[in-house]
């Protein structure tokens, strides 16, 4: 089931807003579709498809040296427990549980040589999501005003807007948080840009059954659509003169917009539309919130958006000391039989979907975590909590996963030292890896924004995009 923006504990104005224009519009499947055809709005298809990335992140961290930077050779304390196999490149070889993406490698570009100096989840998650350093010490996981805007609400207000129906960056099937916690995990929002410059939210579980986009409720006939059209500029009209900020009223208005756009358009309701896909297609991407989002993305990005952010999610919140890919605890397990078997299915069947559909070529595939894991089992770098059994956080070098977008796949970028604890050559910062995705989307990285913590003006990115090719 749908979780209800509302219940966020730190939702912010646009989100609130988002979720309850369509619902104030009165709409659901049936009844927005039955919209769709009565109205005069014709949609036609763009003659060259236009780039789009989808970022993956892998939440808590996943452990470079035990999947995609093994070091067989190293000390057993080091090397783990698990074997390295061989993948459809010669010389590139990986963990023995990630089979299915052995056979795709060919279409990969391992980026061995990632680096930063952030220990602890949420000023690390920033980094990854903003592509900036962090602003502050490492003292709190959760998202405060003084973050730096996150990646997807930078694509969201510079992105290329490809269809008025669709939002130009989409975020899904949730803003990642920690149980326990009253706000998500930092650097994911417009923050001192602007929260009404927040991606648009599909927040749920996409392989629900009941799986629908909230606020489609309520159902409404289309001269009802108008009548509430027709206040709603009233009520734009009686703001301007009662409320003098007048960045709220733009804010409100680019709101009311985003959703009479999406509702009148077919587009963005019919790639939302999974049950379109074949039930042997669904099962090759495996029935997982992981596998069925990524399954989203494709139908979204055919559909013409910019940005597709997946958080990683599934069905580990609870787990207090190692959550997701948090692996303090019993690594070497929850790699084997939690996590690895629905992210290599995952993966793997949508690079394959996106290759035979022709869309691998403009589509920037990028995968990563926050940080790696320790090259010594056991050891603790910052985690008190961390087990003999585990491995704790490590920024110092960790793998991300890049393909498609015209990156040559088969390649290695990047290598790390013989224990896999720090970068040997060809250093990749968050920074450098966002500059990437803005080159591939066509957004100037020199572009500004206001910083409305610091009172000044801010460029997009400050790295450089990394020579893949």
């Amino acid at each position: 089931m749908w979780q209800s923006a509302l219940a966020q504990p730190s939702i912010s104005r646009r989100a609130a807003l988002q979720a309850g224009m369509l619902t104030f519009l009165g709409l659901n499947n049936d009844r927005l579709r039955r919209l769709q055809a009565a109205s005069a709005t014709t949609e036609t298809k763009p003659k060259q498809r236009a780039h789009s990335c989808v970022f993956i992140f892998l939440f808590g961290g996943q452990s470079h040296i035990d999947l995609w930077d093994m070091k067989p050779d190293a000390p057993r304390e080091i090397r783990g427990e698990f074997l390295p196999i061989e993948t459809n490149v010669g010389g590139v070889r990986i963990c023995e549980h990630l089979p299915l993406m052995a056979k795709q490698m060919d279409k990969v570009c391992l980026v061995r040589s990632m680096s930063h100096k952030m220990p602890v989840h949420g000023p690390a998650c920033s980094e990854i999501y903003s592509g900036r350093e962090y602003f502050g010490p490492p003292v709190t996981d959760q998202a405060t005003p003084k973050d730096w805007p996150s990646l997807s609400s930078m694509v969201n207000r510079f992105g290329r807007k490809k269809d008025a129906g669709l939002p130009t960056s989409v975020v899904l099937p949730w803003y990642t948080q920690f149980v326990g916690q009253d706000r998500r995990i930092a650097g994911q929002t417009g923050a001192r840009m602007g929260e009404e410059f927040n991606p648009f939210l599909i927040a749920g579980n996409p392989n629900s059954t009941h799986f629908e986009v909230q606020g489609l409720s309520g159902g409404a006939t289309l001269p009802q659509l108008k009548q509430r059209e027709r206040l709603q500029k009233s009520l734009e009209a009686l703001a301007e003169d009662r409320i003098p900020d007048s960045a709220n009223i733009e804010s409100l208005q680019r709101h009311y917009r985003t959703a009479y756009s999406m509702i009148r358009s077919s587009i963005m309701a019919d790639a939302l539309q999974l049950d379109r896909e074949t039930e042997s297609l669904r099962d090759h991407y495996g029935r997982t919130r992981f596998g069925q989002s990524l399954l989203l993305s494709r139908r979204l990005v055919e559909s013409g958006v910019n940005l597709v952010t997946v958080n990683w999610d599934d069905d580990h919140k609870d787990d207090k000391v190692s959550p997701h890919w948090d692996t303090h605890v019993d690594n070497f397990p929850k790699l084997k039989s939690r996590l690895c078997p629905p992210f290599d299915r995952g993966l793997s069947a949508f690079l394959e979907d996106l290759d035979q559909r022709g869309l691998l070529e403009t589509t920037l595939v990028v995968a990563l975590g926050e940080f790696g894991r320790t090259p010594k089992v056991g050891a603790i770098s910052q985690n008190g909590m961390t087990t003999p059994t585990g491995r704790d956080h490590w920024p110092h070098a960790f793998s991300a996963i890049v393909a498609g977008g015209g990156v040559p796949g088969g390649q290695v970028y990047g290598s790390t030292t013989r224990t896999g604890g720090y970068v040997k050559d060809r250093p990749a910062s968050p920074a450098d890896l966002a500059a990437t995705v803005f080159e591939h989307l066509g957004i100037d990285p020199t572009l500004e924004y206001e910083d409305r913590f610091m009172q000044i003006p801010q460029q997009l990115c400050v790295g450089e995009p990394l020579q893949l090719a």
